[in-house]
């Protein structure tokens, strides 16, 4: 070590009391750094990867990776900062680099066309005119902005709305028999209306709308995907039950407006998931508040909508999202909110939203992992 040390500083002294940290040193300082979520440590996790240790005439450089399960972690910058700063606290340690990187873990296995998908989300609601639509652009906008590979697919057959508000295009493309779906800013859009020319209302029988929403999932060049937002159709009929079971939803999120009405639509929504074992992971309340000023909010469609889902069916609340005009002047311009004003008040509510969305995802596979592990070990003592 003195040798390495006299060829660096030439003839300068060496520093007698000088300590160079090794990788043991360093995964010991990342161990105080815990998931809240998975209550377990980084370095057990296995998040800590590629440590490298570089030796300067004025003390060590220390460059290590933090791989997430998810780029749309919340505490992704809080992860990073508590890294650095107990890393370089070891003796020695001049510079300390740390690069975030992110491996979404797939939660459940799907055929064909559909086997780059990692996880697909449900965006649902028991009725229409809650704003689900909105919410699915902006929440597939938001985990796109956080680095996630994002495709939304907009099932809603009879009000097919999302081209509009996100300004994409029809697509030009196919690859075999499977069309190439646009991208706009980064995500990846399919929708039943950029299969019509004429502007006429789409007036289908149930199998027939099963059996296009189908060719969606089958006929479609999705690619590698994080996570595929689903826009479903309102209601609880034979095409929400096909998305369902032909997609192999991951997990779904329960859309509602402030009004008991809505709440009751929703109900439905969370039964039929459940009967179909797909969980439900939390609840958006949109519409929920006014607020002209700071710490002054009108709640004109009434409260207590998602407090009671929330309550009744032991899912968390992701978001309240208040009435902004921006919102919809956006959409109608095909910019969702949290890319044309990120600042605002919608839009923050829904990248936090996306951000506890990617979070539970997590927990679940964390869950399932373990699950399969403590069978596995079972079935081995056996």
């Amino acid at each position: 070590m003195k040798a390495i040390f006299k060829k660096l500083l030439g003839d300068k002294k060496f520093p007698a009391d000088y300590s160079r940290p090794s990788e043991g040193d360093i995964k010991q300082a990342l161990s105080t750094i815990v998931d809240p979520d998975l209550n377990k440590d980084i370095v057990t996790l296995g998040f800590v990867r590629n440590i490298d240790i570089t030796d300067h005439p004025n003390g060590t450089e220390v460059r290590f990776s933090i791989n997430l399960t998810t780029p749309a972690c919340p505490i992704k910058e809080k992860f990073k900062s508590d890294a650095k700063s107990a890393v370089k606290k070891l003796p020695g340690v001049s510079k300390v680099t740390v690069e975030m990187t992110a491996d979404t873990p797939s939660l459940k296995a799907t055929g064909s066309a559909l086997s780059g998908i990692k996880n697909i989300i449900a965006v649902a609601s028991g009725k229409g005119g809650v704003g689900k639509s909105t919410t699915a652009v902006n929440l597939a906008y938001a985990l796109s902005k956080s680095g996630s590979k994002v495709g939304i697919l907009d099932a809603d057959i009879t009000g097919p709305s999302i081209p509009k508000m996100t300004g994409a295009l029809n697509p030009e493309k196919m690859e075999g028999d499977l069309v190439v779906p646009p991208v706009k800013d980064g995500v990846k859009i399919i929708s039943c209306s950029m299969f019509k020319t004429d502007g006429s209302a789409n007036i289908l029988r149930g199998p027939m709308a099963s059996n296009l929403v189908t060719q969606f999932f089958k006929q479609v060049k999705w690619g590698a995907l994080d996570y595929l937002i689903i826009d479903y159709p309102p209601g609880t009929s034979d095409i929400q039950l096909t998305i369902s079971q032909v997609a192999n939803v991951t997990a779904a999120v329960l859309v509602t407006t402030p009004q008991e009405v809505s709440c009751q639509d929703c109900d439905k929504a969370a039964q039929m998931f459940s009967t179909l074992n797909v969980p439900v992971i939390g609840v958006i309340e949109t519409m929920s508040y006014f607020q002209p000023k700071p710490h002054e909010k009108y709640f004109i469609f009434g409260s207590g909508a998602a407090k009671t889902i929330s309550l009744r069916f032991g899912i968390p609340i992701l978001g309240e999202i208040p009435i902004e005009q921006s919102v919809s002047e956006m959409s109608d311009k095909g910019l969702p909110i949290v890319s044309a004003n990120p600042n605002s008040l919608a839009a923050v509510a829904y990248s936090n939203a996306a951000g506890q969305i990617a979070r539970y995802l997590s927990i679940m596979h964390f869950e399932q992992k373990a699950a399969l592990e403590s069978f596995r070990l079972k079935w081995r003592s056996n």
